[in-house]
């Protein structure tokens, strides 16, 4: 599936302006990262070297050798899962048709432009690894459709995890033949025309190259690794808001002091510390302040600290998987090998996102009780109830509370471990299964449950920096760092007086604690690798 330049006459035309050409160029070299997957949610030019296609061909070499010389190779000469003692169509060629055809059976809404597009990248650093016995067209196919907006159609429900995504990479590799349906700038359509209006040529396969793409973990690992990222984006901003919220409120540092987080021997928790401490440097304690703050401040390091524990141990499994290989079987020519395996087996990545659903979690409900906190009288230093500027006559924030507290039900009714609600199915082949797939698309939605809270406690916090400058002038002057973000929610919208609709606001917080994280979190990463 290269760029079909038949499929328009020269000059410009309408297909061509609905996929530009990709701002981004990524060698396949070294790990794939969450970092590339997000970036895959636009067009991507993946650079493939003469090296990687040098292994990908001589695998595919020894691929055709092993089955010519009447070798049996699952998927190629055989039939699929319980059928594999049947023998498959006569012709390589017929058995793609046989692979894909009767695992097109999912339901439920299409998954986002963007859990599909880091899938097809996952599938395609994993080709490249030269162990899956596909053609190199195959590869040229996947690099050429990132180039473009081209996106799957692929429904949410359908896999178990344990033999790989089958029934939603089926949906993938289908609609790069160019059948069923597709997305193009957004738009869904029939697949056929989504590939035409991209320039984009459908691609052919044979019985390996089918099984090549349905047969890996992919969607799982994709959806894992964009969960981690969002997750890891909202880590510093609950540190920033709870920061700011201990500034404005004016709490002692003392539940911070380094000797008493070295005494609780959790490197988290002093890491934790040592940040806030830092994001609190020149705030000035309250004198009405409890001696002890409520455990939504004076934990804080204990519990963020555990939270960055439970992101590091996932983002290590996560890594793992993106760097690993999950078809079956695999091919290694050095040692004349066809083996046939469980490599798609993705249960590291079920307990790694169900790990993450957790932790995104108790997130939540440190934010939801630490807008709580904000928005009572008897807690918060003073401030009106719901931080209405007249209550009753003004509402404040109290929709927000409301919609808060229906967020965190969903987010602990989601938390209920995907990972361990084994069924057997298919004949009893797979008679134990991970539900990765399921366990890392929940891990993902909780990622975006957290930001709405996180946006909801900055719209709080944005409209009690508001009102203690209103009341007392001199509270206005806290720790520079928390002043600079409650400078930032300033300006993106405006404070509650009188009451307006809050959504769009929430949402925008969200936005700018995700900008403000994201450096943070680039440079940490950053100095994790040269270390």
């Amino acid at each position: 599936m290269l760029l079909d330049e038949s499929a328009h006459p020269p000059g410009p035309s309408p297909a061509s302006a609905a996929s530009p050409s990709p701002a981004i160029r990524i060698p396949i070299v070294g790990n794939l990262t969450p970092a590339i997957l997000e970036q895959a949610a636009q067009p991507v030019d993946f650079a493939i070297d003469d090296e990687v296609r040098e292994r990908v061909a001589e695998c595919r070499e020894y691929t055709a050798t092993a089955m010519s010389g009447g070798r049996a190779v699952y998927g190629a000469t055989t039939g699929f899962g319980p059928l594999v003692a049947f023998p498959g169509r006569a012709e390589y060629a017929d058995q793609c048709d046989n692979v894909i055809n009767h695992l097109i059976a999912g339901q439920g809404e299409d998954l986002p432009a963007a859990v599909a597009r880091a899938a097809l990248t996952v599938r395609l650093w994993s080709l490249c690894q030269g162990r899956s016995g596909v053609s190199p067209e195959v590869v040229d196919a996947l690099r050429a459709a990132l180039r473009t907006s081209f996106s799957p159609a692929i429904p949410t429900y359908g896999s178990v995890g344990a033999s790989g995504d089958l029934i939603p990479l089926a949906y993938a590799a289908r609609a790069l033949l160019g059948e069923g349906h597709a997305y193009l700038n957004g738009e869904r359509l029939p697949a056929g025309e989504a590939l035409h209006r991209a320039r984009l040529s459908p691609l052919r396969l044979d019985g390996r190259d089918a099984l090549a793409l349905v047969n890996g973990t992919s969607v799982t690992a994709a959806a894992a690794a964009l969960a981690l990222a969002r997750l890891r984006r909202s880590y510093d901003s609950a540190l920033t808001l709870s920061a700011c919220l201990a500034d404005l409120l004016g709490a002692a540092p003392a539940f911070l002091a380094p000797q008493l987080l070295r005494a609780f021997g959790h490197p988290g928790a002093v890491r934790a510390a040592a940040v806030l401490r830092e994001r609190l440097e020149g705030s000035v304690p309250a004198p009405d302040r409890p001696l002890q703050e409520p455990y939504s401040i004076r934990c804080n390091p204990q519990l963020l600290g555990a939270a960055e524990a439970s992101l590091g141990h996932a983002g290590r499994v996560i890594a793992d998987d993106l760097g690993g290989i999950s078809d079956n079987p695999l091919f290694f020519a050095e040692d004349d090998l066809v083996a046939h395996g469980g490599n798609f087996f993705g249960q590291p990545v079920a307990f790694a996102a169900d790990l993450l659903s957790i932790t995104a979690t108790q997130l939540g409900n440190l934010a939801e009780r630490q807008l709580d906190l904000l928005i009572d009288p008897h807690r918060n230093g003073g401030l009106p109830p719901m931080l209405a500027v007249e209550p009753g006559r003004q509402h404040g924030v109290q929709g927000v509370q409301l919609a808060a507290t229906a967020t965190v039900a969903a987010m602990r009714r989601e938390a209920v471990p995907a990972s361990v609600q084994s069924l057997p199915t298919n004949g009893h082949n797979q008679d134990v299964v991970p539900f990765g797939t399921q366990a890392a698309l929940t891990a993902l939605a909780q990622a975006e449950r957290l930001r709405w809270l996180h946006g909801s406690l900055a719209v709080a916090l944005r409209q009690a920096s508001h009102l203690s400058s209103a009341l007392s002038p001199q509270r206005r002057a806290g720790a520079p760092r928390c002043v600079a973000v409650l400078d930032r929610l300033s300006a993106a919208f405006a404070p509650v007086d009188p009451d307006r609709p809050l959504d769009v606001d929430v949402r925008r917080a969200a936005e700018v604690l995700d900008e403000i994280a994201g450096s943070v979190v680039f440079a940490h990463h950053y100095e994790e690798q040269q270390a």
